[in-house]
């Protein structure tokens, strides 16, 4: 299948340090940091550099590089033992993300394998990391795509693009994919506050693309649903439950919940990586709590009352009951709620 091309790289491998395109600046500036310590690479995790589930856990990936390499500079004998602080680090940088940890455990099992300089055999290995998701996110387009069977229009929350991961996107790949083969005529885009990455950073995208886009308040997507037209709403996820509930950037739950109310359907595009079979539902799901001054505070001025205090979930989860189907580069699972996601798990 030809495949929509997608233009924009996020995560990149250059020589000796890791290249990423910092997502705050956009759109407005396009500016790359080369980062050549792990711990460097831990904060533009945090602190939004980088962001999105994939995207996280290919960078975790490579900045394991720089940590062995550090560490094997530092003590030839010792270096597994010296890189555990950076691996520390890195696990905790972004803790609802939970490809963040499944790559940082692939690339500790290919360091715990490696013999002499464990430099080369651990960049061959997140190399390999970078393009399987991308070759799983076409996958998904396919899969994803497939399921929109007459010409509509579609709403996604936050971004879920080439930023969002290796390349390609997973949601927005499979927008990508419809658009593509005339299923999708436009993509309505949530805000998505406080980060703005629906503004920002999906908006951007699809406009580089040449693909027809228009940006909604979050809450202005439940009347948007009620004026007719939207077929689908089509997201991605940060961690999926065993059971199937599905967490995501906040404003997914309510959004779902719309969308069941206005007969809307509702699709899932994650990895499998996303999949986390140790979590039996979402009430397990840690939910990262961001800085009120988030809220509180816009490009650094107040916008609040003084006093006034601030609650600012990075994440909600959204039961698989609402949930329509659930698209992985392995399959489809239609109505997770009575089939959860065991028989993508046990395919790993």
């Amino acid at each position: 299948m030809n495949h929509p091309p997608d233009t924009v790289r996020a995560v990149e491998w250059r020589g000796s340090a890791l290249r990423l395109l910092d997502q705050r600046l956009l759109p407005r500036h396009q500016e790359f940091l080369e980062l050549d310590r792990p711990a460097a690479v831990a904060a533009a995790i945090r602190d939004m550099v980088v962001r999105g589930a994939p995207a996280i856990g290919v960078a975790a990936a490579y900045a394991v590089v720089l940590a062995a390499r550090r560490a094997w500079q530092r003590s030839p004998a010792g270096w597994r033992g010296e890189m555990e602080r950076d691996l520390e680090l890195l696990a905790a940088a972004r803790p609802t993300a939970v490809n963040l940890c499944w790559a940082l455990k692939r690339m500790e099992a290919v360091a715990d394998r490696a013999e002499g300089d464990p430099g080369g055999v651990l960049l061959e290995e997140a190399r390999r990391i970078h393009a399987e998701d991308v070759d799983a996110n076409r996958r998904m387009g396919e899969l994803g795509a497939a399921l929109i069977e007459e010409r509509c229009a579609v709403l996604t929350h936050c971004n879920t693009g080439s930023l969002a991961t290796g390349g390609f996107g997973t949601a927005l790949g499979v927008i990508r994919t419809a658009y593509a083969a005339g299923r999708i005529g436009h993509v309505y885009a949530g805000e998505t506050r406080p980060w703005l990455q629906g503004a920002r950073l999906t908006a951007w995208e699809l406009v580089q693309d040449g693909i027809p886009v228009t940006l909604l308040a979050d809450g202005a997507a439940a009347w948007l649903m009620r004026q007719g037209g939207i077929g689908w709403v089509v997201v991605g996820a940060d961690r999926i439950a065993a059971n199937g509930d599905v967490a995501n950037k906040i404003g997914t739950y309510s959004t779902a919940v719309s969308a069941r109310h206005h007969g809307v359907k509702f699709m899932v595009v994650a990895p499998t990586s996303t999949i986390d079979p140790l979590t039996p539902d979402g009430s397990s799901i840690p939910i990262e709590q961001r800085p009120g001054r988030e809220l509180l505070e816009l490009g650094g001025e107040p916008v609040a009352a003084q006093g006034a205090a601030a609650w600012n979930p990075s994440f909600d989860v959204t039961p698989a009951s609402l949930i329509d189907a659930i698209v992985t580069e392995r399959g489809v699972v239609l109505n997770p709620a009575t089939r959860g996601v065991a028989e993508l798990i046990a395919e790993g």
